[in-house]
């Protein structure tokens, strides 16, 4: 189970964005982060990240995108459940024939 957020969606979503538009403004791009970070009640480096999350799922930025992220998180998963069932079935298989090879009375 995933920790809970500190900030909302909401907030996230508005706070990217208007970081999005002010760097499209060169007056206004220096500084762009920290001056909307500290008028949201933001940590500056909390919005950095959503910043460049938001690039890389837009493609202006290389990276692995959130929806590609989540798709490997997802088969990680599937594979160690996998792996596990995988044991458990080799456990059984190996003691059921352990019960073959013995004489019976």
């Amino acid at each position: 189970m995933a920790a809970p957020r500190k900030y909302p969606d909401e907030l996230r979503e508005r706070a990217t964005r208007l970081v999005v538009e002010a760097r499209r403004d060169p007056a206004s791009a220096a500084g762009a982060i920290k001056r909307i970070a500290e008028q949201l009640g933001v940590h500056p480096e909390a919005l950095r990240t959503w910043v460049k999350q938001a690039e890389t799922d837009q493609e202006a930025r290389p990276g692995t995108a959130s929806t590609e992220a989540a798709r490997v998180a997802e088969l990680e998963r599937e594979v160690r459940e996998l792996r596990r069932a995988n044991q458990i079935l080799k456990s059984a298989a190996s003691f059921f024939a352990a019960e073959l090879d013995r004489p019976s009375r």
